[in-house]
Formats: structure tokens, C-alpha cells, sequence
């Protein structure tokens, strides 16, 4: 799964000159908390609505109403953007696409290619990706093992369940020290009362099961 099967394409953006109200309002309007700037075609920041409020003046300030809504009126996007906003090819990973922001500690990235702005993908739809990636709407069972971590261990626990009649949605592992490592399977189907004692003659130690209604 990648970034461009995700983005939100073509994004509503605005110049440097666009009036912070103006931003306000497109992003009340389009139920949106951020927007590319670009001027003369080219990405030049991003602005968001946190940004916008935390150049605002505080309402602690001692000006008065007046002074405060003058103030305001007369920012512009340019002085709330972020002039170097984080950007990705279309054809990154959801995968690493999460890790970077994670690593910038941001909830979207720009997406970019040959120069050109031609999508924004947020948090939200990252979230969205990995639920379709990991199956979680199709009910079913979610069987956590307790597996030596060896060359060929998920080989031989999909035969079990091939064996079984069961379909894996998905596989997921984690290591859980140096000799072990859990396995997570989700299995479409609502009985596994023939599958554990399987796994469990080959010295799976099944740790957790539970259904899963999607």
C-alpha cells in the first residue's frame, strides 16, 4: 500500500498573501485543519490551525477587542506557515510514511512529485490504511503465539492452518527477547477448537485468544 492509494489528491491550498481569516475560514469550511501554500506553482509552506492561533494575539494581551481583531485581519498566511513542511513521493510506503511522522512528530505530509504538489496525507489517513492493511473490519480470531524464533516457523504454522481450513487475514510478529518472538494471527474464521491443539503438539504455546467482530 502506498502514500498516492491514500492522499487526499489535489489539495485546496493558498498564497502567502491569503489573509489568516481567509485560511480560517476555507478550513471551517472544508472541515480541514491545514493548507499547502503555494505561490507561482511552487510549494513554498504549510499552514495549520494550531500555527494560525499560536501567532494570534493571546486573549490575556492588554489590547483591547478592537486592537485584537485589527491585528488579525491584517496577518497573513506568510506569517504563520511553516516554510519547510515535510514532503513524500507518492510512491512511499504507508509504512514509512507513519515512521516519518512519528520521527518529526507531525500528523501529515505533503506529497510531491516532479516538483508538483499533488496530494496531502494525514494521521487520520494513515490510521485508515493500516485498518484495511491489517483486516480489522472482517470479523474473525485473533490467536497470539508464543514461538522459538527460527528460519521457517511461520511456514509451519500456516500449513497448520491451511490443514485447519482456515484463511489468515493477517500475520503480524514481535520479538519478545532474544529466543522468542510472538506471533499474531488474525483468522477468518469463529472456531479454532481443532487448529490450537495442532499448533500446540508442535510446541506453539498459544497465549491469547480472542474474536474479533470487525
Amino acid at each position: 500500500m502506498f502514500v498516492r492509494d491514500h492522499m487526499t489528491p489535489h489539495p485546496i491550498t493558498v498564497t502567502k498573501e491569503t489573509s489568516v481569516l481567509d485560511a480560517l475560514e476555507l478550513m471551517k469550511k472544508n472541515k480541514i485543519r491545514r493548507l499547502p501554500v503555494v505561490q507561482d506553482g511552487r510549494l513554498v509552506g504549510l499552514v495549520t490551525e494550531r500555527d494560525i492561533l499560536r501567532v494570534s494575539p493571546s486573549p490575556a494581551s492588554t489590547l483591547s477587542v478592537f486592537e485584537v481583531n485589527y491585528l488579525v485581519a491584517k496577518m497573513a498566511v506568510k506569517d504563520a506557515m511553516i516554510k519547510r513542511p515535510v514532503t513524500v513521493p507518492p510512491d512511499m510506503t504507508i509504512e514509512e510514511a507513519a515512521l516519518l511522522m512519528r520521527e518529526h512528530k507531525i500528523d501529515n505530509l505533503l506529497v510531491m512529485e516532479k516538483d508538483q504538489l499533488v496530494g496531502i496525507i494525514t494521521q487520520t489517513d494513515l490510521f485508515e490504511a493500516l485498518i484495511k492493511l491489517f483486516g480489522l473490519r472482517r470479523p474473525g480470531i485473533r490467536l497470539t503465539l508464543e514461538v522459538v524464533d527460527r528460519i521457517g516457523v511461520l511456514a509451519e504454522i500456516a500449513r497448520l492452518v491451511k490443514e485447519a481450513g482456515i484463511n489468515i487475514i493477517n500475520v503480524a510478529n514481535r520479538h519478545k527477547d532474544d529466543v522468542h518472538t510472538y506471533v499474531v494471527l488474525r483468522l477468518a474464521t469463529d472456531d479454532v477448537s481443532k487448529l490450537i491443539p495442532a499448533l500446540e503438539a508442535r510446541d506453539y504455546r498459544v497465549v491469547h485468544v480472542s474474536p474479533y467482530n470487525g
